[in-house]
């Protein structure tokens, strides 16, 4: 029996005795077996997250005390740093060093809000009169689930863990059942720094389920979910009932965007990169391509060249580039879109099948792949793969790129490349999308919000806002020379 849940203080046990074996997408090895929660779990654990809020024993906390918290997860994160990394490793598929990269940027996400918690909140608001203090102060706003991905398992919790923290919320982590162990020894970490008893809750199991309560129960006051939209879609119907807070980044299909007047050179190896790093299981992956007329053959015959050079491997292949999907049926899901892509009429140009090779042979390994002769209609051009798939279209006007760049349900990031600073400035105003990076593509810093416009979710992670998600503005107006109103006559 395995005790990985973490309810009111205590490690336990599922209470009906589930488990579940995680397996590695590299080769299905077992590498880790994990409690399984039952509904009995879940309902426990959020009882235990709302009698802490309602207790008042974090919530008293000054937001300095509970930033003082958060540096000090910061600290024990940056201790453990290569034992968690290998854990998101072998979950993942990933290589260790892309795994070390994420738990780095755990540790800045906790070292920022911990900083941005310590700053002053609150204002006063000059009404006029000289006896009335009218002051705006932010309160912790409740409970809050905490639903993470499978692809970036750690670094997506931290973003909601580490701001709920400093706001003084309590919370239930429900980490993907595919990668629960980065989340299990965060959650170890942050019962060591002294966070009170009931605070930080851990769930593991399917959302089918374990995620109804959290994302129905009354108790619950916030859900912040980052996964699929029909997910996303369901959390949002689910949450109307009781009018609950909610938080949701729900992927992209990212436009990336390359002017004839680029550093092509530079744009071709970013487009490399945007597209096939973790084989595209990246919400930002900028797998959709969109190339000026003039210069289309040059960089797509580049671009397949260097994709068909790509060394997949697993967690301890020091020569890997890249690594697995993250299951067998996610393989599946990316075959599929490949058949619907070439029954629409995209040139397959290299790809667009399981890796053969013998030392693949137990993982899910998929091969970087490139369609070109994409239009905006298709359903791979607008459908988000989530796996090594790169379509092109072209344009040939600068109205026509921003208006192809927009063309999608979606709103996450985008990326454009020009040497016209002028140009730059035009399509990255223009372009609908949370993120817009320009001569560049994919970095973040935890100073800067992450979000997206239209159907990739609602509201934002990290910088200031990040931290406004989890708290209640509250307008206290106090009259210091109280008085009879005078606005009915006395009788």
């Amino acid at each position: 029996m395995v005790a990985t849940l973490y309810i009111n203080g205590l490690w336990r046990e599922a209470s009906d005795g589930g488990s579940h074996d995680v397996q590695s997408p590299h080769d299905q090895s077992v590498v880790a077996t994990v409690s399984q929660a039952s509904q009995t779990d879940v309902l426990d654990a959020i009882a235990a997250a709302r009698a802490s809020f309602d207790s008042g024993v974090f919530t008293s906390w000054s937001f300095k005390e509970r930033s003082e918290l958060v540096a000090k997860i910061a600290d024990l994160l940056e201790r453990d740093a290569d034992v968690i990394a290998r854990k998101e490793s072998d979950d993942t598929g990933k290589r260790f060093i892309e795994a070390q990269y994420d738990v780095a940027d755990v540790v800045a996400t906790f070292r920022h809000f911990a900083s941005l918690g310590a700053k002053e909140h609150g204002r006063s608001v000059d009404v006029g009169i000289a006896h009335v203090s009218s002051r705006i102060v932010h309160e912790p706003l409740g409970v809050a689930s905490l639903i993470g991905p499978w692809n970036y398992p750690l670094l997506q919790i931290a973003w909601k863990v580490a701001p709920a923290l400093a706001a003084g919320c309590s919370f239930i982590i429900k980490p993907s059942e595919l990668t629960p162990q980065s989340a299990i020894a965060l959650t170890k970490i942050i019962e060591e720094a002294g966070t009170p008893k009931g605070v930080a809750n851990l769930i593991l199991g399917p959302g089918s389920v374990v995620g109804s309560s959290l994302i129905s129960d009354p108790r619950v006051d916030l859900v912040s979910f980052t996964g699929g939209l029909t997910t996303g879609q369901t959390i949002m119907k689910a949450a109307a009932t009781t009018i609950k807070k909610l938080a949701l980044e729900l992927g992209g299909k990212n436009p990336h965007i390359i002017f004839a007047d680029a550093d092509l050179d530079a744009a071709i190896d970013n487009a490399v990169t945007a597209a096939f790093l973790h084989s595209g299981q990246v919400c930002s992956a900028g797998t959709r391509l969109i190339v000026e007329r003039s210069v289309h053959d040059r960089v797509v015959t580049e671009i397949v060249h260097r994709a068909g050079k790509i060394k997949l491997g697993g967690p301890n292949d020091e020569s890997a580039e890249t690594g697995p999907l993250i299951s067998k049926s996610h393989l599946a899901n990316v075959s599929t879109y490949v058949e619907k892509a070439i029954a629409e009429g995209a040139t397959l140009l290299i790809g667009g099948e399981r890796s053969d090779k013998a030392e693949h042979a137990k993982g899910w390994y998929f091969l970087p792949t490139v369609f070109d002769n994409c239009t905006s209609d298709m359903s791979c051009v607008q459908d988000e793969s989530f796996g090594p798939i790169m379509t092109v279209e072209i344009f040939d006007t600068e109205a026509q790129a921003i208006a192809i760049g927009n063309d999608t349900v979606f709103g996450l990031s985008g990326g454009l490349w020009s040497g016209d600073s002028q140009k730059c400035a035009r399509v990255a105003s223009a372009l609908r999308h949370g993120t817009i990076w320009v001569n560049d593509f994919g970095p973040y810093r935890p100073a800067a919000e992450w979000g997206g416009y239209k159907q990739s979710g609602i509201g934002r992670e990290l910088g200031e806002h990040g931290l406004g998600e989890y708290l209640e503005i509250k307008h206290i107006w106090t009259n210091n020379a109280p008085s009879r109103s005078g606005w009915f006559k006395d009788l």
